[in-house]
């Protein structure tokens, strides 16, 4: 969907421009960051950012916008990140705690339990080369006094 006139994106990432300006061109939208993002690091960095910083500035964003369900211009993941963001859907769509099944909560507390056993192994072998290495410190120490 190519727009006539260039507007910032209501729904980008950052300002917008990138978004804006695939839909303007008919671009795919990753596309067309990453081309700012290889200018960017081709000039130094700061360039682009000011150049990136004054368009979204003085572009004004698009009054029709409406957020796409589509694949259109890439913009279907940045819907389905929003989407997931709201109270509203979340509740509709994760549902309550009272759904999980006793196999989830078994399955989840074994995966607690043996994520639990791994951290103690880990917290022993650390603390075991620290305390070895106290007692070579101790030993040293107690050797030089002779």
């Amino acid at each position: 969907m190519a727009t006539e006139r260039l507007y910032r994106s209501n729904y980008g990432e950052i300002f917008g421009v990138c978004k804006g300006i695939a839909q303007w061109r008919d671009l795919p939208v990753g596309g067309v960051r990453l081309v700012f993002i290889l200018i960017a690091v081709f000039t130094a960095i700061v360039p682009c950012l000011l150049v990136y910083c004054v368009l979204g500035i003085f572009i004004p964003a698009n009054p029709n916008e409406k957020p796409s369900k589509s694949d259109e211009n890439g913009d279907w993941n940045n819907y389905k990140r929003r989407e997931k963001r709201s109270y509203s859907s979340s509740k509709a769509e994760y549902g309550t705690y009272e759904n999980v099944s006793d196999d989830d909560n078994e399955q989840l507390r074994r995966k607690y339990e043996d994520l639990k056993k791994k951290v103690e192994d880990m917290e022993t072998t650390v603390l075991d080369k620290e305390n070895d290495w106290d007692a070579r410190f101790s030993q040293s120490d107690s050797g030089d006094a002779k």
